[in-house]
């Protein structure tokens, strides 16, 4: 499974979601894999130089007592012997070899050779390996004749640790035989000492604790641009007006930060030019319109007069609506914090005051920041075409998440479903799918779409299955 596919399925609790986190887990999973395979490659390698070492240590050991005891007194030998032992290794000399055949591996007999040529009187060396460093002691059948073993040394020869020293599987067996006849006998049960955990523990926790900060420390001058670079661009698709971000951070991120104020002042520039382009447009049509109507008059046809006049009156609304919706734009109204259920029972109770039925449901109370101004004007044409179309409209207010839910249902004749979306555009009108008394001119609902966009929502319609339409509009809270 890839890392992706598991953020995908792995619960929210256990892949969590900010940058600065994610990026925590996975340097602190790859530390704990990294330790963890560092201590499973090096277990063995340390081991075995602890093993190796305290061998060498023990050969050299043997070497030079067999050499000092050739020299030494018999009452002192003992005494130097039990010194020179230890609760790994005992040395004792006695009648009988505890290693009774010279060992036959290239390994035993490179050692037998490193120790004879220490060896200046010409001592025999019998050496036995019974482990290695890498497995361990090996296992032995049960037969004693088959491996050394303290029993096998007489009582009266046995040292007085060498039960608890051969108790263990034995690692190495040595026996130089003295000039006098003698056996220099030497047993070790060495184990490395176990490596301990705690230490390994502190040693993690001080490189996650050290990387934790190092790392939240550095995503934090990424993430603190990136947090503003959202804000300022969810701002900026509600229409507020907003003074240019401060680049900061990290190159990449001030690149960003760039090229997000170039990309918000071209759009502001070309939405300017737009609004204004339209406005003169519809300000210049004005005087033709007039002066045709006025020549109009002086038609003979009165049938033919009645149409031209109708015609121009139509333009004549068509250039005033365009006039102004651009002038609204070019002068936006500042945001501000309103009560969405309190601007939808203003306008059911403007639309009752007129005789219209209209009904407003409110879950809770929703406060938004939004221009009330435009979001009533936008609300006001979904209710009044509803009424227009359907006579009866209900408005029903609900919080979905992040979001609140408004939807305005009419009881109407409804849209062809592929006309659903040729609404929202400028001076269409489906005259033929709803009532041959549509009045307007077609801008409503592209006025609508163009406030509730510019408060970063969304507007769809949709025909309802008992009859009518509904307009489900979402805005984020």
């Amino acid at each position: 499974m890839t890392l992706r596919a598991f953020a995908r399925k792995a619960p929210s609790w256990l892949w969590p979601g900010t940058l600065a986190s994610q990026l925590i887990v996975l340097l602190l999973l790859a530390i704990v894999v990294a330790q963890a395979l560092s201590i499973w490659i090096f277990a063995d390698e340390r081991r075995i130089a602890l093993v190796a070492a305290a061998r060498d240590s023990l050969l050299s050991r043997a070497v030079s007592l067999a050499e000092l005891m050739e020299d030494t007194p018999p009452a002192l030998q003992d005494r130097i012997l039990e010194a020179s032992s230890s609760r790994f290794a005992v040395f004792w000399l006695g009648e009988s070899p505890l290693a009774p055949e010279p060992g036959s591996s290239g390994f035993e007999k490179r050692l037998q050779g490193y120790m004879a040529r220490g060896l200046e009187h010409g001592q025999v060396v019998h050496l036995n390996i019974h482990a290695d460093e890498k497995r361990g002691p090996r296992r032995w059948d049960t037969d004693e004749h088959d491996h050394p073993n303290f029993r096998a040394v007489p009582r009266k020869e046995r040292p007085q640790n060498l039960r608890k020293v051969m108790n263990k599987p034995e690692d190495l067996s040595v026996s130089i035989r003295m000039t006098d006849g003698r056996w220099l006998n030497t047993a070790t049960s060495y184990r490395p000492p176990a490596s301990a955990l705690i230490p390994l523990l502190v040693q993690l926790a001080l490189t996650a604790l050290l990387s934790i900060v190092i790392i939240g420390v550095a995503v934090r001058r990424v993430t603190r641009p990136l947090k503003d670079l959202a804000a300022c661009a969810e701002r900026f698709g509600r229409g507020e007006e907003q003074a240019p971000l401060t680049p900061s951070g990290p190159r990449e991120v001030r690149a960003l930060t760039s090229a997000f104020n170039d990309m918000r002042d071209r759009l502001t520039r070309f939405v300017r030019d737009r609004t204004r382009m339209l406005a003169a447009i519809s300000h210049d049509l004005r005087t033709p319109i007039t002066s045709l109507r006025l020549r109009a008059e002086f038609i003979d046809d009165e049938e033919n007069r009645e149409k031209v006049i109708e015609t121009l009156d139509e333009m004549a609304a068509m250039t005033e609506a365009a006039l102004r919706f651009a002038r609204d734009e070019a002068h936006a109204e500042k945001a501000e914090n309103a009560d969405l259920g309190a601007i939808l029972e203003a306008l059911a109770s403007d639309q009752q005051d007129f005789g219209k039925e209209c009904a407003v449901e409110v879950g809770e109370r929703i406060v938004l920041p939004c221009r009330p101004v435009a979001l009533k004007r936008a609300f006001r044409n979904l209710i009044e075409n509803g009424i227009r179309y359907g006579k009866d409209v209900s408005v029903h207010v609900s919080r979905q998440g992040t979001e609140a839910v408004i939807r305005v249902c009419d009881t109407g004749p409804g849209i062809p479903e592929d006309r659903l979306k040729d609404v929202f555009e400028p001076f269409v009108r489906l005259e033929e799918s709803r009532s041959e008394d549509t009045g307007g001119i077609g801008l409503g609902l592209a006025i609508t779409r163009s406030i509730i966009h510019g408060h970063g929502g969304r507007i769809a319609l949709n025909n309802r299955p008992d009859g009518g339409l509904e307009a489900e509009v979402r805005l984020p809270l």
